[in-house]
C-alpha cells in the first residue's frame, strides 16, 4: 500500500487521467448535497426560476409575445441556458486547480484534472437542467420546435467552453490577488446579465446599441443560437467566427497565464494572507 503505482506505457497514462477526472468530477457534483438526485433537480430549479423570473419581468413590463416569430418562452430558454453555463463554467473553473491547494499534494491530481472536473461537472448539470426543462414543457405544457437542435447545442458547448477559458484566467490570477480576483470575477458574471443581450433580439438594435454589445462573445453565442433555434430568425449583428477566434484568444491567453502561475507560485504565496 505504500509503493507509488507508475503507468508504463501512454496508455495506461491516458486512463489513470481519465479515472482521476471521472471521480473529481463525481465528487463535485454530489459535494454540494448529500442525495445526488436532489442536487441535480435543484439546478433544474435554479433554472426554471430565471425563466419563471424573466417571464414575470416581460409581462410586468407589457412584452407578452416573441420578438422573434415563435414560442415566447424558448426566446428566453435560449437565452437563460446559454448565460447560465457561461456563467456557471466561470464560477467553476475560477475556484478550481489552486496549486498551493492542500490536495495537489497527492501525487496523482494536478491542477489540470481539478480544472477538467470542475468544468464538466458544470456541463452536466446545464445540459441535464436544460433537457428536463424542454421535455417537460414540451410534454406538460405546450410543444416546442427548435429548427436545429444539434446546432443549439454546439452553442451550449461554445457557451460553456468560453466560460471555462474566461475562468481560467481568473484561477490564473486568484493566487497572487485573491479577494481581487474573487470581486472581478463576480462583477463580470453579473455584468453580463445585460450585456450577454439574452433579454432582446440583436438585429433590432441600432449601431450605436451594438457597439455596447458586441465586445462580448456570449452575446454573439445566444443570437447565433436562435438563428438555429427559431426557422424565421436569421443573425445579422452577430458572429459565429468572433465567438471562436474569442475563444481560442482566451484559451491562450488563459494556459498562458495559468502555466507562468503555476511554476511561480508557491505555499509562502499565500502564507501573508
Amino acid at each position: 500500500m505504500f509503493v507509488q503505482r507508475r503507468n508504463r506505457n501512454m496508455i495506461e497514462a491516458a486512463f489513470t487521467t481519465l479515472a482521476l477526472i471521472y471521480h473529481v468530477t463525481v465528487n463535485n457534483l454530489r459535494k454540494s448535497d448529500r442525495n445526488a438526485i436532489i442536487g441535480l433537480m435543484m439546478t433544474v430549479v435554479k433554472s426554471l426560476t430565471m425563466i419563471v423570473g424573466f417571464y414575470m419581468l416581460y409581462a410586468l413590463i407589457g412584452i407578452r409575445g416573441s420578438p422573434i416569430r415563435g414560442n415566447f418562452i424558448l426566446y428566453i430558454m435560449s437565452g437563460i441556458f446559454m448565460f447560465l453555463t457561461h456563467t456557471q463554467a466561470i464560477g467553476a473553473v475560477a475556484g478550481a486547480g489552486n496549486p498551493t491547494n492542500q490536495m495537489m499534494k497527492h501525487g496523482p491530481l494536478n491542477t489540470a484534472v481539478m480544472i477538467a472536473a470542475a468544468a464538466l461537472a458544470t456541463l452536466y448539470k446545464q445540459t441535464f437542467s436544460a433537457l428536463v426543462i424542454l421535455v417537460a414543457y414540451n410534454f406538460l405544457i405546450e410543444p416546442i420546435h427548435i429548427d436545429k437542435p444539434l446546432a443549439c447545442y454546439a452553442m451550449l458547448l461554445l457557451a460553456w467552453l468560453s466560460g471555462c477559458c474566461i475562468g481560467l484566467i481568473f484561477l490564473a490570477f486568484r493566487p497572487w490577488w485573491p479577494q481581487g480576483t474573487q470581486v472581478l470575477s463576480t462583477f463580470y458574471q453579473r455584468m453580463n446579465m445585460v450585456f450577454s443581450g439574452k433579454m432582446f433580439v440583436a438585429n433590432t438594435l441600432s449601431t450605436s446599441m451594438l457597439h455596447i454589445f458586441t465586445w462580448n462573445p456570449l452575446f454573439h453565442i445566444i443570437d447565433q443560437t436562435r438563428g438555429f433555434a427559431f426557422i424565421n430568425y436569421s443573425p445579422r449583428n452577430s458572429s459565429l467566427d468572433y465567438a471562436l477566434y474569442s475563444l481560442v484568444a482566451l484559451l491562450m491567453i488563459g494556459l498562458m497565464a495559468e502555466f507562468v502561475t503555476r511554476k511561480s507560485v508557491s505555499i509562502s504565496t499565500m502564507a501573508g494572507r
